[in-house]
């Protein structure tokens, strides 16, 4: 089959490079740069190999007329939040509006979206949208279908080769084709949901299931906090439980568990549901990274510090910095009046600066600070030797391990905080 795969950040290269084996793929992403970067061999997100981009035959373009033609298009792009924290589909409709274009070349072709929406979006917003744009009928003159994508940024254990893709179409045909273009993508073989809706309500859950119980840990950390007993100590003594799920607390961003949630609650209320649960959630770990800032300036006894914030991307071993909650554990701390510096080695200098306007430090040789906080579990951060850290400590200064990542030589140090 000839297949298009619009958008080619962290989930859509990886599944055009593994559609390709097998198909006709073409990449459409409208970020010039970015495609450049992938025909010299380079994919900033970590997730493909130089020598799978090289051993893969897919064509790459900025020009969505080349996908004309095309049996599946496929719709990976992000969908994030606004600034009230509701569903932006900004960037799926603009992608539809690119295929819709298209359609007229295609003998009933098949639109599929990965990007992670609310039930409904797919059939109700999108269908339209294409109907609108292409004057084709939904069913007829096209067909829509939905598989969530299950990338793990920096998890090179669960991609899409060994995780179960889930498919779905608006009728057992198109869903049974699917199901046989994914398993050529992939090791096992894919489920098939019940409809498009359960497949897009699926797919919101998973990452608000995850987002309910982070926010239990944390908000279980600061009780242990006021206690002044280790969280650790309590996660590791609970976990001797057969059944205990070993969630642990943090500063939740990026875009998936930091923004699904968003979406879930957002259909909720248009069916008239107050959904408070997934919303507590969302509040008590949206809060954590201020929380946090007042246990420093409490370490800090209220006076102006100098701060080294180790880390600075989403999550560790990734340098994506889109909705990092570092950026507010930052900003808190700059706001008490704290000199902040930012080390990261794993993170792109110059996006974190074009998202956030924060220069990146090289390791500060020359300096001393009164805290060092580990937020970010990078292996590079988490494989730094104690006396390279206390060379740049004052001789009073506190180690805060937000992470814990160094709790088995927390002597080393001339204080040390840990939640």
């Amino acid at each position: 089959m000839q297949i298009a795969v619009f958008g080619l950040g962290y989930v859509g290269l990886p599944l055009a490079v593994a559609l390709s084996a097998s198909h006709r793929v073409i990449g459409v992403d409208s970020n010039a740069d970015r495609i450049a970067a992938l025909r010299s061999g380079n994919d900033s997100t970590g997730e493909v190999t130089v020598e799978q981009l090289s051993a893969a035959t897919f064509e790459l373009s900025t020009d969505a007329n080349s996908a004309r033609g095309a049996d599946i298009f496929i719709v990976t792009v992000p969908t994030p939040i606004d600034a009230d924290n509701r569903p932006d589909l900004s960037h799926v409709e603009a992608a539809t509006r690119s295929i819709a274009e298209l359609l007229g070349d295609s003998d009933k072709p098949i639109i599929v979206y990965e990007s992670t929406v609310y039930p409904g979006v797919t059939e109700d917003v999108c269908g339209p949208l294409i109907e609108q744009v292409s004057g084709l009928k939904q069913g007829i003159g096209f067909h829509l279908g939905y598989s969530p994508e299950r990338i793990n940024p920096g998890d090179k254990n669960h991609g899409i080769k060994n995780v179960v893709k889930v498919v779905s179409g608006n009728n057992a045909e198109v869903a049974e084709i699917l199901r046989e273009v994914y398993a050529s993508a992939s090791a096992g073989e894919p489920y098939l949901a019940a409809s498009i809706k359960v497949a897009e309500a699926a797919k919101a859950i998973e990452n608000a299931q995850r987002d309910i119980n982070i926010a239990f840990v944390n908000e279980v950390a600061k009780i242990c906090s006021s206690l002044d007993i280790s969280m650790w100590d309590v996660l590791e003594t609970a976990g001797t439980k057969w059944n205990f799920l070993n969630f642990q607390p943090g500063l939740v961003g990026g875009h998936c568990i930091g923004v699904d949630p968003y979406y879930l609650s957002f259909c909720a209320e248009k069916l008239g549901h107050d959904s408070k649960v997934i919303l507590a959630g969302r509040e008590t770990n949206d809060s954590m990274a201020h929380w946090l800032a007042d246990q420093i300036h409490s370490l800090a006894k209220g006076n102006p510090a100098r701060i080294l914030i180790l880390g600075i991307s989403f999550k560790e071993n990734v340098s994506d910095v889109r909705n990092s909650k570092i950026v507010d554990l930052y900003r808190s701390l700059a706001e008490r009046g704290h000199e902040i510096v930012v080390f990261d080695p794993v993170a792109e200098a110059e996006d974190v600066k074009d998202h956030y306007q924060i220069e990146l430090s090289d390791w500060p040789t020359e300096q001393k600070f009164d805290i060092v906080a580990a937020a970010v579990g990078h292996d590079v951060i988490t494989g730094i030797d104690s006396q390279q850290i206390t060379s740049i400590l004052e001789p009073d200064g506190t180690v805060v391990d937000i992470k814990g990542i160094w709790r088995d030589r927390q002597d080393t140090f001339p204080g040390y905080w840990t939640l």
